[in-house]
């Protein structure tokens, strides 16, 4: 398993999305996130890399057996709209694409089995265009 990266704003949001979460929906909802944050390596805004995704990241992805592509935007939940291609952190591609680097190769469960991607692009970090209050 690839080290993944999360900034300390970023980490410290979704902490306390975590807790909020299981106090009213139980453990389940949350526990791949919570797996995600305990094993991700925290750094300063400032310090974070261009092509880690982060919250409020845009990123395109690549599926491994069809070619297809798919671009969403990671944000917290209140924010969610599919339509737009904003995907709740919560979702199972939101949270297997936190903290990865371009390049790397993302799994999460699908109904029917698991999706495989590739993280071919991030199209938009906050933290790269200066952007630190998300």
């Amino acid at each position: 398993m690839n080290t993944i990266w999360v900034t300390n704003a970023d980490y410290a949001r979704l902490h306390l999305l975590v807790l909020s979460h299981r106090l009213q929906f139980g453990n389940g909802a949350v526990e791949a996130l919570n797996h995600e944050l305990r094993r991700a390596e925290r750094v300063s805004a400032t310090d974070i890399l261009p092509d880690v995704v982060t919250m409020n990241s845009r990123v395109r992805l690549r599926d491994l057996h069809s070619d297809a592509q798919l671009e969403i935007t990671l944000v917290y939940p209140q924010y969610a709209d599919v339509k737009a291609g904003k995907i709740s952190i919560l979702a199972p591609v939101a949270t297997a694409v936190l903290g990865c680097r371009v390049g790397d190769q993302v799994t999460w469960p699908l109904p029917t089995g698991q999706a495989t991607y590739w993280l071919e692009a991030i199209l938009y970090q906050p933290e790269a265009t200066g952007d630190f209050s998300n």
